[in-house]
């Protein structure tokens, strides 16, 4: 006879909120399952790093949960989005035990939607890199081969929502942080417009724009339902977009049209592109096409080094600020000792580059944005993989050294999805495609700026005809 955490681990997050909703299982049942899926599997995946089990336990047995997601257990990537009264590192030394006074505006609309946080999970420090390999915490295993990475920075939650421990999990994106552990642990990765989803109280132009926070899923209509209840504006944001003619989760159910798409099996820089990622994005292509949609292989046209080079230098910029920020918070000085030799090393990058310097920067990234823009007067979509490579080993982007040698060896494991951070769209990886070995292979699809009704329509056409739910990894709590 299976057990709750068996018959639940499997479910997305709406089926589960069904189940609460009907009375077929308690909020306190979902729980301790989820905890106990937990427990199965975190010795070998390092995912969660701070347990928040007894809160989580107390809001299911004494408070009234309400929203899309009533008391479906869910996991807070520890970086950004603050946690009144749990430990915030953002995988550093330098935070040591720094305890937040109050949630951040995400939080509190996770909070509103019915989710019940119970744990926090795993991530580089400062969320710097496409691979979860903090020295503070250890390294985060990918369920499917624990030799391999599950991608960053967002690892440790996708690490756990691919082994079933929960059903969706939070993650946030500056240059591909949701969309490449996504691609690496064969989950839904969503990084919305810029401006879908506010960073109040504390942030607003964060990175210069370039950073999205949402969170990675299992399926389509869990990332629809998800975004309904955490997108819009806070009053003051420096950006803002219109909310869409009727909720993400009614759009699933519309056919999206015939949409135009233009795909590319060559990566912006140059690089080799792996030939599992080109079968895997040459696959997608002729589906879509298959379902009626008008295909071409094209890609934008602009100065893709340019792009990519002033990027880097608004990384580090941003970097560099984010570590002066808690410096000031906590009133410490900053220190090389207390940082990760990468970090420290992008970070002296940034506070060498003058406010001239970034702002030339900014200005000649916005004019490549422009370029690369045109192609979407022609094309509803981009089609591409996600990632140049499938999930490398534990230990490949190491650094030697060289802070900007290591980020371009970063771009040619995942040459396309930053260009989305720059350009301020919305992207998304579906897990469509898996390697001979068993391993997932993301393929990425791009929309206008704000279109995110469009990406929702064709996710859940493709995710019907070509599902994805039924495949576990290796490492599986259920």
């Amino acid at each position: 006879m299976t057990s709750i955490a068996e018959q639940t681990g499997g479910l997305d997050a709406t089926a589960l909120s069904s189940l609460v909703k009907n009375r077929e299982v308690s909020v306190p049942e979902l729980v301790d399952s989820a905890i106990e899926r937990l427990e199965k599997v975190n010795g070998q995946l390092n995912a969660v790093i701070t347990p928040m089990y007894r809160e989580a336990r107390t809001l299911a047995t004494n408070k009234p949960l309400r929203g899309p997601f009533p008391g479906v257990p869910f996991l807070v990537k520890d970086f950004l989005a603050e946690v009144k009264d749990v430990r915030f590192t953002e995988g550093s030394a330098f935070l040591d035990e720094h305890v937040p006074s109050d949630d951040s505006e995400l939080i509190a609309r996770f909070r509103a939607a019915g989710l019940l946080f119970i744990g926090k999970t795993n991530t580089p420090e400062f969320a710097i890199g496409a691979t979860t390999e903090p020295k503070r915490f250890g390294a985060t295993c990918n369920p499917w081969n624990t030799d391999l990475t599950p991608g960053g920075s967002s690892g440790g939650s996708a690490a756990a929502v691919a082994a079933r421990v929960v059903p969706m999990a939070h993650g946030n994106d500056v240059a591909g942080s949701i969309r490449i552990p996504a691609s690496c642990c064969g989950l839904v990765g969503l990084k919305p417009s810029r401006a879908r989803v506010s960073l109040s109280p504390l942030y607003g132009d964060a990175f210069g724009g370039m950073l999205s926070e949402f969170a990675v899923t299992r399926s389509i209509r869990d990332t629809a339902a998800l975004l309904d209840a955490v997108a819009g504006p806070v009053t003051g944001d420096p950006y803002s977009l219109s909310l869409p003619g009727r909720p993400y989760f009614e759009e699933i159910k519309y056919e999206p049209g015939k949409l135009r798409i233009g795909f590319s099996t060559v990566t912006p820089l140059g690089d080799d592109l792996d030939p599992e990622c080109k079968r895997a994005v040459s696959a997608a292509a002729k589906l879509c096409a298959d379902l009626g949609h008008e295909v071409d292989e094209r890609a934008p046209d602009y100065d893709a080094m340019r792009l990519w080079t002033n990027l880097t230098t608004i990384l580090a910029s941003g970097l560099a600020w984010a570590m002066q920020d808690w410096s000031r918070r906590l009133e410490q000085p900053l220190t090389e000792k207390s940082f990760e030799p990468f970090v420290w090393a992008f970070g002296e990058r940034g506070r060498s580059t003058s406010a001239t310097d970034y702002l030339l920067a900014v200005q000649d990234l916005q004019v490549e944005v422009r370029m690369y823009s045109r192609f979407f007067e022609s094309y509803d979509l981009w089609l591409t993989p996600t990632l140049g490579k499938p999930p490398v080993p534990l230990g490949t982007l190491k650094y030697d050294g060289d802070p900007v040698e290591l980020r371009r060896r970063t771009a040619r494991f995942s040459p396309f999805t930053y260009i989305a951070n720059a350009t301020g769209q919305p992207a998304i990886s579906l897990p469509l495609h898996w390697s001979e070995t068993g391993m997932p292979i993301g393929v990425q699809l791009t929309a206008r700026v704000g279109e995110e009704s469009t990406l929702m329509r064709i996710a859940a056409q493709l995710e019907q005809v070509q599902p994805w739910a039924d495949r576990l990894p290796t490492v599986c709590a259920i």
